[in-house]
């Protein structure tokens, strides 16, 4: 139980500037989208797979401002503690990226397979999506280079909210898409 009152994270709004805002208003409509265009595609692989693009959008959604991932590294931080291994932490730390990247993609193999003919007509969503998880396990993982390279600006915009923002955005296009050519098919 000591364990937990060492945790910093504390559930509340974890970016409540107006580019936070607007990433989460982002995530929200490619979900809502992705979600509009999984019910209009009907019960098939296809709204399935739709519907669970929304799920994903919905989640990041709800990560975004409650900075879950930031729990989650609090907590392994207080379980190296307790289990008296926190000074070998970088060992574990490099299994474990190593561990994501590899399950990562075993899992982006295996769907790419799986849902190829779904892809092949979806390639800009096949993209976001990739370019999308790419990005926040990379953000994730927090290495002192790339998180500076993060705050680099292009246009007094950082790269960390060009290509969070240009992920979702191809996303969202790729349900507009969707819902655009659905008409024609029925």
């Amino acid at each position: 139980m000591d364990l937990l009152l060492h945790i910093k994270w504390r559930p509340g709004i974890g970016d409540p500037g107006f580019m936070g805002w607007f990433t989460v208003f982002a995530y929200a409509l490619a979900a809502f989208f992705a979600w509009r265009a999984g019910k209009k595609s009907g019960p098939d692989k296809r709204g399935k797979i739709w519907i669970w693009v929304a799920i994903v959008m919905a989640a990041l959604c709800i990560n975004k401002q409650l900075d879950l991932q930031s729990l989650f590294t609090d907590l392994g931080r207080e379980v190296a503690k307790e289990g008296d291994w926190y000074g070998e932490r970088r060992g574990v730390q490099k299994w474990f990226v190593i561990g994501v990247i590899a399950g990562a993609a075993v899992f982006g193999a295996w769907f790419f397979w799986r849902f190829r003919d779904f892809i092949q007509g979806h390639k800009l969503l096949a993209f976001g999506l990739l370019f999308t998880l790419t990005f926040i396990v990379v953000r994730a993982i927090s290495f002192h280079h790339v998180d500076a390279f993060f705050k680099t600006k292009v246009a007094g915009m950082k790269m960390n909210w060009i290509l969070e923002l240009g992920g979702i955005a191809m996303i969202t296009v790729a349900a507009l898409r969707e819902l655009a050519a659905l008409p024609n098919r029925r």
